[in-house]
């Protein structure tokens, strides 16, 4: 292994948590020398909850043993394989989520069918016996059965043995969402099955993590949009779940909690969501993933929760609506320090919409495989930010991996002001300082780097595909459709039109434009209407 290698190596461990490199550790010896069967047999009886809900999964089961995730399709002509590897780990994780037991209009019969294909196959899981496969599909196994009153021993021992395995292999070695997706997880089987053993640990999960995970000003801590909305969906139907179930064995105490960390998150939500419906799509981020921002608060008022107004602080977001503008703006450090597997290299990364529309845009998220488009999409230019020598601000590799990261070293805020400086060019001797300027009339970014460089030094701006329209005339920008114009000034030295490819979904990409402008120390980029 090289230098380089071990120094990268070194950056990204030290900030993992000792329970972290503990159960690495642990699971690696257990499972390779000491692997253990989950069998233990249920009483007889007819295990199930009480439930319903109007929200519905999207349609991923097209029939016939046809399925579509991440904008995929693939049909099994016989048996499923449930281990399928073609088109990557993600996309097998969601075949193995049985999401599609609850989405529109679904088939009882043709799901019960689904789920005794899977059981029979049981032998030769492989990815589905992941702990957090097990999570998600545990949830939607007990709402199928539940709401359609399906007693059927052999699927009730199925459904316990793999809580066995959960149990047994809960994520204390990555932490994050994937823990309290587990917990979420037990605490539907906990009520399921009636099992003291399951909700015990189920509440010092969730009572832990959401105490952690969710901020102060209500973001969930790994800084992504799209996970805040699942997390959020998840503690709704957590809420849903005890409203509709009294006398099972959840305490006042959880109640209360899932309440309140409710509240907090959707009026987070609320702040960050554009006019449109839209959020922003920074970190991972992507589209026709996560239950929508309007269904969330219609199932939240479903449940009586209120949503209010908030001061976005901790995540290190800002959202502000300024007539025709609204400007999402990153000037926060990379969180969790310890898992930020879904953190891209973005400080000072923006999004503009004007006029309810997206205008400037970040790139998006269309594949979680570890290979050249993952590594473009996590990197700095793929950000509405500046770079310097092609280094990144931050050190995002190996697909989920984050070693050396920009930190903010001042933060500045007044009523039409943010002035923030980072770090992430510091091995170059540079500090990077972007003020973000608003009123009515304009948006005015002013970029400044504390020396020149004897490197490129640039700016980019990546625009909606309805944008991807303009022509570049000196110093200006003029949009096809005439509604909004940029100018750059001061120590301007290039300016170029280049094409990207924007992410309208998992493995879906259409071809947009971008400007990227070479500059010296100092740029003022000027956005009128």
């Amino acid at each position: 292994m090289d230098r380089s290698k071990i120094k990268l190596l070194i950056h990204t461990i030290k900030y993992l948590k000792p329970i972290q490199i503990y159960y690495r550790l642990y699971y690696f010896v257990r499972n390779r020398f000491f692997k253990k069967k989950y069998s233990k047999k249920l009483q007889e009886e007819n295990y199930t909850i009480v439930w319903k809900d109007d929200l519905s999964n999207v349609n991923s089961y097209l029939g016939k043993n046809v399925f579509s995730f991440l904008n995929v399709n693939k049909g099994f002509d016989s048996e499923i394989d449930w281990n399928i590897q073609e088109y990557g780990k993600l996309w097998v994780y969601n075949l193995n989520y049985f999401d599609f037991l609850n989405q529109a209009n679904t088939d009882i019969d043709e799901g019960k069918r689904l789920i005794l294909d899977f059981i029979y196959q049981d032998h030769k899981l492989k990815d589905a016996l992941e702990p957090y496969p097990i999570s998600l599909r545990g949830m939607n196994w007990i709402k199928f059965l539940s709401k359609n009153n399906i007693h059927n021993k052999e699927i009730d021992q199925a459904l316990y043995n793999h809580y066995q395995i959960l149990t047994h292999n809960l994520e204390y070695h990555l932490l994050g969402n994937h823990l309290l997706e587990n917990g979420f997880s037990l605490l539907f089987g906990a009520c399921y099955f009636k099992d003291e053993q399951l909700y015990k640990q189920a509440k010092k999960i969730l009572v832990d993590e959401l105490e952690e995970q969710i901020l102060q000003d209500g973001g969930h801590f790994e800084l992504s949009p799209m996970y805040h909305q699942i997390i959020l969906h998840r503690i709704l139907d957590g809420i849903n779940l005890m409203k509709l179930n009294p006398g099972r064995v959840i305490e006042e105490s959880i109640k209360l909690l899932f309440k309140e960390k409710a509240e907090k998150m959707l009026s987070w939500l609320s702040e960050v969501t554009f006019e449109n419906g839209n959020i922003p799509m920074v970190n991972d981020s992507a589209h026709n993933i996560a239950m929508s921002s309007i269904d969330l608060f219609k199932y939240a008022d479903s449940l009586g929760l209120n949503i209010g107004s908030v001061n976005l602080d901790d995540s290190g977001y800002r959202k502000k609506k300024i007539g025709v503008f609204e400007l999402f703006m990153d000037v926060g450090d990379i969180k969790p320090t310890y898992q930020p597997g879904h953190t891209h290299s973005d400080t000072f990364n923006f999004e503009l919409f004007v006029y309810g529309k997206p205008f400037i845009v970040d790139t998006g998220t269309s594949t979680y495989e570890s290979n050249s488009r993952r590594e473009l999409e996590r990197g700095t230019t793929a950000h509405n930010t500046v770079t310097i020598g092609g280094v990144e601000q931050t050190q995002v590799w190996g697909g989920f991996r984050v070693a050396k990261r920009a930190k903010i070293l001042s933060l500045k805020e007044s009523l039409n002001e943010i002035e923030s400086t980072h770090n992430g060019y510091e091995a170059l001797g540079v500090l990077h300082t972007r003020n973000f300027l608003y009123n009515e009339n304009e948006i005015v970014v002013l970029d400044k780097l504390t020396r020149n460089t004897s490197l490129i030094q640039q700016a980019h701006f990546h625009f909606h595909p309805d944008y991807k329209e303009f022509t570049v005339v000196e110093n200006e920008i003029i949009f096809k459709n005439g509604e909004i114009r940029i100018k750059f000034e001061e120590e301007i030295l290039d300016i170029n039109k280049e094409t990207y490819q924007y992410a309208i979904g998992f493995n879906k990409t259409v071809t947009s434009s971008k400007v990227v402008v070479q500059f010296s120390k100092e740029i003022k980029t000027i956005i009128q209407k």
